[in-house]
């Protein structure tokens, strides 16, 4: 407080201006229903978690299969820091490259059906540092109009065309990859999204891929949420369809399924030895620290060896889905443990998630900008670690907040 005090007296006139213009941004948030505060939780990520001193079931987390817990991940992590570590001091470049990151870029190939692999620090960077590097003036990259912030900001980070193509369309992305190839671009880059975030639904991956080739286009998919939810042993997309030797560019994180942190591309070796000189994240961010790389190489290990979780988190994701349904929800076209539960305007989206907390349901409201204006919503996402009885006592909140504000009752009588 003292700190703050002092600071607060010694505030030049510049800073001052400054955060009340910023403010003004935030007036506008809060007038919009928009403004929310982090939730800080109590414990560590699980199907329950303690925010403020309660215990809620929480519906928030990509935790899909539970491994951040896991015990051969956290035995893991704790081994190599011991050995290895707290960090490793250095860029991949320069002296941070350590036999674990080459050990699980070597298991992330062979998990993914590729020649190769490069991590990243997140699955934002794997994003920019991909696109960012390898298009330039002169090429197109041709784009799901709904793909990640990640995907949008690489492409901004670019001097290359861009051109949308409506959500989940082959044949209006066939009309975008035909525009570009007349142009004579010299490279044309599909992207999607595998699974997309805010709606769960699944990218048309093959009719995408096929009108790809058409036009001498390469195609990158984006698993972050497919990554152990599709697929076997939760390979993702491209092995959910089949489609191996014909996506360039295998992206996917390290934060959701794998329960641990970071990116990475799967690729072919030619890509991976070129993102190793042009990535800029790659190369002017320090390496992942030994815990961080051993968790994830366990994590592998067990999406190849215990093949229950995903099949759990299914089980889990059909009764959520149905028990959502009978009560009249709208959730969407989701055809994954992503359920949008849909409410319209930002300010009910808000006021649902409020009164779940209240009733022990974590599940958090998202507005625009994340989503389009008029399309908030509730998003839940299930993990295999939920019982069924938790579910249950979700579904309830869900009814009695629901039927209180209108989102359900008439729908569900008609």
């Amino acid at each position: 407080m003292v700190g703050r005090m002092v600071m607060s007296a010694n505030t030049s006139k510049a800073v001052q201006a400054l955060d009340a213009s910023l403010n003004e941004d935030l007036d506008a948030l809060r007038r919009d229903g928009l403004f929310r505060p982090l939730r800080v939780l109590e414990s560590a990520q699980g199907p329950e978690v303690d925010i403020a001193g309660k215990a809620v079931i929480s519906l928030s987390s990509n935790n899909y299969l539970g491994l951040n817990t896991h015990p051969r991940l956290v035995e893991a992590a704790s081994r190599a820091a011991f050995e290895w570590g707290a960090g490793t001091g250095a860029v991949r470049t320069i002296a941070g490259t350590q036999t674990l990151h080459e050990e699980l870029e070597r298991r992330l190939a062979v998990f993914k059906r590729t020649e190769a692999s490069l991590t990243f620090q997140s699955g934002y960077a794997v994003n920019v540092g991909v696109i960012g590097s390898m298009l330039d003036q002169g090429d197109c990259v041709v784009s799901d109009k709904l793909n990640h912030a990640s995907i949008i900001d690489g492409i901004r980070l670019t001097k290359a065309d861009r051109i949308l193509y409506e959500h989940t369309d082959p044949d209006d992305a066939e009309r975008a990859l035909s525009e570009a190839r007349a142009k004579g671009y010299r490279r044309i880059l599909l992207v999607t999204d595998g699974v997309f975030s805010m709606d769960g639904d699944i990218a048309p991956l093959p009719a995408l891929v096929e009108r790809a080739e058409h036009y001498g286009a390469a195609v990158m998919v984006d698993d972050a949420h497919a990554t152990g939810v599709l697929g076997t042993n939760g390979r993702g997309t491209t092995d959910h369809f089949g489609l191996h030797g014909r996506v360039a560019l295998n992206i996917g994180t390290l934060s959701k399924a794998v329960g641990v942190v970071g990116g990475y591309v799967a690729s072919s070796q030619v890509v991976r030895d070129y993102l190793i000189h042009k990535a800029r994240p790659f190369l002017f961010s320090s390496s992942h620290p030994p815990a961080v790389v051993a968790a994830c190489i366990a994590a592998v290990d067990v999406l190849e060896q215990e093949p229950q979780l995903m099949e759990q988190l299914w089980s889990n994701t059909r009764h959520f889905k149905s028990g959502l349904r009978e009560l009249g929800f709208d959730i969407g076209e989701s055809e994954t443990p992503i359920t949008p539960v849909m409410c319209g305007e930002a300010p009910v989206a808000m006021q649902l998630s409020d009164l779940l907390l209240e009733r022990g349901v974590f599940a958090q409201g998202i507005g625009f900008p994340t989503v389009a204006r008029g399309r908030a919503r509730v998003r839940t996402i299930v993990c295999a670690t939920h019982t069924h009885e938790q579910l249950d006592r979700a579904l309830l909140a869900f009814e009695e907040v629901g039927t209180r504000l209108g989102l359900i009752g008439d729908r569900r009588q008609a």
